[in-house]
């Protein structure tokens, strides 16, 4: 194990996808740190000094001072936004409405961006997608669990969708093209239109469809792999309210950079 002690200058160092797996952090101070979609599973952590650090990502079993975190988190984040809360619901009215809400807080958010300075929808914040990079990615995710998984299509991707960084080098064979600079009323159009498709494929399902195993799965998950269609739509009012909440975090971010300027 590599040790790092008080003689190692770390200070505004960047792990990218670094394998962090147990690492121990002991009196260490962590004040101003960014934890966004890191990995750092049986990570320990004593006596450190977290004061304003920032953590996005998966916490699963997290406990601050002998406290398991994420049932708290996931309250507020419900009470903060109503409909949240079913977007796993294995009952299809719930996880519809789940979806319909996640809608309604992307129409007030895009509403926003409309009114910030020209270009804002294109800015990144540390690296992170930006708004337009962000529906296009929620466009590849409908492509994959719904177009191509649920309904069997073939050419089911657009090639401006956006895949996850890890599967950029084999989205080209799904005719995605990575490198695509789409106008932002291309990337709003791409939109609607797979919002309206999900709500089709939720139009045309009974309850018992719903529950039942789905066709297929995305290309990027184990062909041995079968889940029912609640789990896949699941996926895609999931993706709608996380990435939505990351995309209000950003915003939050650039409007605080300008008004320091």
């Amino acid at each position: 194990m590599t040790r790092f002690t008080a003689d190692d200058d770390l200070r505004d160092a960047e792990f990218d996808a670094a394998d962090l797996t147990g690492a121990r952090f002991r009196f260490t101070d962590l004040e101003g740190a960014a934890f966004s979609q890191s990995y750092l599973p049986r990570a320990v952590m004593r006596g450190v000094d977290l004061t304003d650090a920032d953590i996005d990502g998966q916490i699963g079993r997290l406990k601050v001072n002998g406290v398991e975190v994420l049932p708290l988190i996931e309250a507020e984040l419900n009470r903060r936004h109503p409909g949240r809360e079913l977007a796993r619901s294995q009952v299809l009215a719930e996880q519809r409405e789940s979806f319909e809400a996640a809608q309604r807080t992307w129409s007030a958010t895009l509403d926003r961006v409309a009114a910030m300075p020209a270009g804002t929808v294109d800015e990144q914040v540390d690296g992170e997608w930006s708004v337009a990079q962000t529906l296009r990615h929620l466009v590849f995710a409908v492509d994959g669990w719904v177009r191509h998984g649920i309904q069997g299509r073939e050419g089911a991707f657009s090639p401006i969708g956006l895949p996850f960084s890890e599967y950029d080098d084999e989205a080209a064979a799904l005719g995605v093209d990575v490198t695509a600079t789409p106008s932002f009323h291309e990337v709003r159009a791409a939109y609607a239109d797979r919002v309206a498709q999900v709500r089709a494929q939720y139009d045309s399902l009974t309850q018992e469809e719903f529950e039942a195993p789905g066709r297929r799965l995305p290309p990027w998950e184990s062909d041995a792999r079968r889940l029912p269609v609640w789990r896949c739509l699941g996926v895609i009012v999931n993706e709608a309210w996380e990435h939505h909440r990351f995309a209000e975090r950003d915003l939050d971010e650039l409007e605080r950079r300008r008004g320091a300027q």
